[in-house]
């Protein structure tokens, strides 16, 4: 990593993108060997939000008889009004562009208050049901306080707790787990219909947002939810018996891949090629599946056993160069 980096300097300064003096002084400043704890300690802070908030999972779970639930919401509580006051306290206010915390202990107690809240919440109606049966309103309303807390506060992470939300409150579960074992895709159209249009609109809310400059570093996040929800969605209904609607979802498949493929370069994000890549492939590979699932290979099945291992392997040599070149193009 070290050579890499000296021979990265080394060619801003022959292509006289930095003078001599600034050449000598970033190889004096990395000959000190420097390094930064940066990550690490955000990393540290993010475990010890995580592993608190397990802790009251499991203090809850484990006490609830001894401790009692007034007593456990009331603590609840006490410490979110405390993490939201020391959070509003000492912010920035909301603004349009890129924000950040003076310090970054307090990004975190923004996810803290934030994932109290939803614990909070989400105990509340299962104990005392305010609510009553409208259980989606428990979940509608720790979405709501979700995205407002990432928007007012900047905070990605909460912004991720936002989005999951809402897929949870339209009835979305799109985990790979999900798929294989007989999702609600399979057997209900209208949500599959509903993951779509979540998608669509997540992907016009990034447009809007990038025309009036509101919150521009959110789009990524946006698009990957977006992404995997109509990707997901698409693939499980490609496995459809009726020919009518694996052909609608697999033009809104190929609709998403190539919208994919243009907003990756765009934003140059890696993981959107990837994913793109990868649902797309499988997209596919299912529609030859379909379109030659009535076809007699009992006749040439042993040049089909053949070919199959050199399909597989040019695959992965296509995917390795595909990314290669977008590494490449970004890059320049």
């Amino acid at each position: 990593m070290k050579k890499f980096k000296e021979q990265s300097t080394l060619n801003l300064f022959e292509k006289g993108l930095i003078t001599e003096n600034q050449f000598e002084e970033v190889k004096a400043y990395r000959n000190l060997n420097i390094f930064s704890l940066n990550a690490e300690l955000k990393l540290f802070l993010y475990l010890s939000v995580l592993l608190f908030t397990s802790g009251i999972g499991i203090l809850i779970y484990e006490n609830i008889d001894t401790i009692g639930h007034i007593a456990i919401l009331s603590l609840l509580l006490v410490v979110i009004a405390f993490c939201f006051f020391y959070c509003f306290k000492n912010s920035k206010g909301f603004q349009k562009t890129e924000t950040t915390f003076e310090h970054p202990v307090l990004e975190y107690l923004v996810l803290l208050a934030n994932i109290l809240t939803c614990i909070f919440i989400g105990y509340l109606q299962f104990q005392y049901k305010p609510f009553g049966e409208h259980y989606g309103l428990a979940t509608l309303v720790p979405t709501i306080v979700s995205f407002f807390c990432a928007y007012y506060f900047d905070n990605k992470s909460v912004l991720t707790i936002a989005v999951t939300g809402l897929t949870a409150y339209i009835g979305l579960s799109v985990t790979p787990q999900d798929l294989l074992n007989d999702n609600d895709f399979y057997s209900n159209e209208s949500l599959s219909y509903s993951a779509v249009m979540l998608g669509v609109l997540l992907i016009l809310w990034t447009i809007y947002s990038n025309r009036i400059s509101l919150k521009t570093h959110f789009s990524l996040i946006f698009l990957t939810f977006a992404l995997h929800i109509i990707s997901i969605s698409s693939l499980a209904n490609l496995l459809h018996h009726y020919s009518l609607i694996w052909m609608i979802f697999a033009v809104i498949l190929a609709g998403s891949t190539f919208y994919f493929y243009k907003i990756s370069y765009q934003l140059k994000a890696m993981s959107l090629y990837v994913f793109m890549i990868v649902y797309g492939y499988i997209g596919a590979n299912i529609l030859l599946f379909r379109i030659f699932e009535n076809v007699d290979f009992s006749n040439i099945w042993e040049l089909f056993l053949f070919l199959l291992p050199l399909y597989f392997i040019g695959s992965i040599v296509m995917f390795i160069k595909l990314i290669k070149n977008f590494h490449k193009e970004i890059a320049a």
